[in-house]
Formats: structure tokens, C-alpha cells, sequence
């Protein structure tokens, strides 16, 4: 059975329920497949400033640097918005990244033909659509 260590940070918003569903998923791929996920649930943005003052722990930045992977929900929210912007949630995303050499997120952009009816885009324009967009994440 391969094992893997999954550093876990939900974040803020409606990040902690997106994870959860997430981790529900790799849950079901581990009994599926036979993969062991090791979760190490860690604290990052508003929710890591609200318990040690700052958006970015040095125990959350070592877990992700050991881990195999890194499970990330969203970051931010008003709640935070007003504190400088140095300790808001988002300025700890320019260091991890930094930290883990990510350079750049995929973006998938695919309309399965059971769902071409649903997206808003004109039906000329969506059937078919297929590509990725590379966004780069190192600007400021």
C-alpha cells in the first residue's frame, strides 16, 4: 500500500467545506485503490491570523514543505480586510508558493456534452470547449 502525507489547510470561507467534500473523495480513493492518505491538518489565512496572529504559521510552512502534497481551500475574507496588509490571509500565499517552487496552478476548462445546456456561454462557443489555462502565480 503506498502512503502519502497530505498537508490539509482549509483555509477561510467557504474554504473548510470545500475541503471537506475533498477529502471525502480521497477517502473514497484510498479504499478504492488501496492508497493511504496521512491528513496533517494545518491552519493558514484569516483562520491562522485569528489563532496565532499572523497568516502564516512556521508549523503550517515546515507540514507543507514535508508533505507529499498539499490539500489548499480559499484564503481571505472581510472579516480580515482591514488589518495591515502584511498579517491579512492573503500575504502569506506569496511565501508559500514561494517556499513550495509553485510556479504555476492548471485550469481546466472542459464542457462535458451532458452539461453543454447548462453553461451560459452561447452554444457556438461551448460545444467542444477543451483547453487549459496555465496561470502563473509568482507576480505580486
Amino acid at each position: 500500500m503506498k502512503n502519502y502525507k497530505i498537508c490539509v489547510i482549509k483555509g477561510d470561507g467557504i474554504g473548510p467545506e470545500i475541503i471537506d467534500e475533498a477529502i471525502k473523495v480521497l477517502d473514497v480513493v484510498s479504499a478504492e485503490f488501496g492508497i493511504k492518505f496521512e491528513y496533517d491538518y494545518k491552519l493558514m489565512g484569516g483562520a491562522a491570523y485569528d489563532v496565532f496572529g499572523e497568516p502564516l504559521p512556521d508549523e503550517t510552512l515546515s507540514s507543507a514543505l514535508s508533505s507529499d502534497a498539499v490539500l489548499f481551500g480559499a484564503i481571505g475574507g472581510e472579516k480580515w480586510d482591514s488589518l495591515p496588509r502584511h498579517l491579512r490571509p492573503e500575504s502569506g500565499l506569496l511565501k508559500i508558493r514561494k517556499e513550495l517552487e509553485a510556479y504555476a496552478n492548471l485550469r481546466p476548462a472542459i464542457i462535458f456534452d451532458e452539461l453543454v445546456d447548462a453553461s451560459t456561454l452561447k452554444p457556438e462557443v461551448r460545444k467542444g470547449v477543451d483547453f487549459v489555462v496555465v496561470r502563473e502565480l509568482t507576480g505580486g
